[in-house]
């Protein structure tokens, strides 16, 4: 079995920054064919305009609000015209929002559902019916047809009332994955999760921006006594995608330096 993911071709959305951009990078860098997907496009932009440019490109992007219906179907589109197909679905795009429980108004959970968990449902039915059409072809039984692995989080399983929708989004999203592999495992489709504590992205680096203690009381109540880079949690999905993995299906694999060993129920969860 083999880790490489060398000449397939992934979607990965929320590609624009954080967690979904260095997954995106590094597929490129493994050799995979990438379609980056993100509602900023100015910053898609930014990030491959210049590469998806180039002759032979091994990258594309494709800027739309994928909480709708239409966009979705659309993002598939694109990325079949571009690369003749699609082997690996990353769905990265979520949002972290506070929440106020009490609050009807403000506790978020109807944005954050919408977003964190329906795009990745949403996509993750378009690209499976595609993958399904396409076994139906296929004149080899064993072949798989396709990996899809969702973003998560360690908040699924922490109670922070100020991260409510979060919370309930990203459970959700562990069920969901869940639900998936039974309903795909018979098409040869498999469908996992990573979910992570702190990592070293655009929002996290905002919240230290505006709390310089929340690093200091993280590393506190973290085992291995850091802030996991992006990378690590890239290199975790690559497992997932990969052959390696090829018996693994349903599963919530936890890139948290051992934060849910020994987590109070307040400690930071993002």
């Amino acid at each position: 079995m083999s880790f490489s993911i060398e000449g397939k071709t992934a979607i990965v959305t929320g590609a624009a920054n954080g967690v979904g951009l260095a997954v995106a990078r590094h597929f490129l860098a493994q050799g995979a064919n990438v379609m980056c997907a993100d509602m900023d496009e100015a910053s898609l932009s930014e990030q491959y305009g210049e590469e998806a440019e180039a002759e032979d490109a091994r990258i594309a992007y494709f800027a739309g609000d994928l909480r709708q219906k239409l966009t979705v179907a659309n993002l598939l589109s694109a990325t079949i015209d571009a690369f003749d197909g699609v082997d690996i679905l990353v769905n990265a795009s979520r949002q972290v929002a506070m929440s106020e429980p009490l609050s009807e108004l403000e506790d978020n959970v109807s944005d954050l559902m919408d977003q964190n968990l329906m795009t990745a449902l949403r996509l993750t039915q378009q690209v499976s019916k595609w993958w399904i059409k396409q076994g139906e072809k296929s004149e080899d039984s064993e072949d798989v047809m396709g990996s899809i692995v969702n973003l998560s989080s360690i908040a699924a399983r922490r109670c922070q009332p100020e991260l409510l929708a979060f919370s309930i989004s990203s459970a959700a999203v562990d069920q969901m994955t869940r639900a998936m592999a039974v309903a795909l495992a018979p098409h040869r489709i498999r469908v996992n999760a990573v979910a992570f504590g702190s990592v070293m992205s655009r929002s996290l680096k905002d919240m230290l921006a505006d709390n310089p203690d929340y690093r200091s009381e993280i590393i506190a109540k973290t085992p291995m006594g850091r802030v996991a880079s992006a990378s690590e949690v890239a290199e975790t999905v690559q497992y997932l995608v990969s052959d390696c993995s090829g018996f693994m299906t349903g599963q919530i694999l936890t890139v948290d330096g051992g934060r849910t060993l020994v987590d109070p129920v307040h400690a930071p969860t993002h």
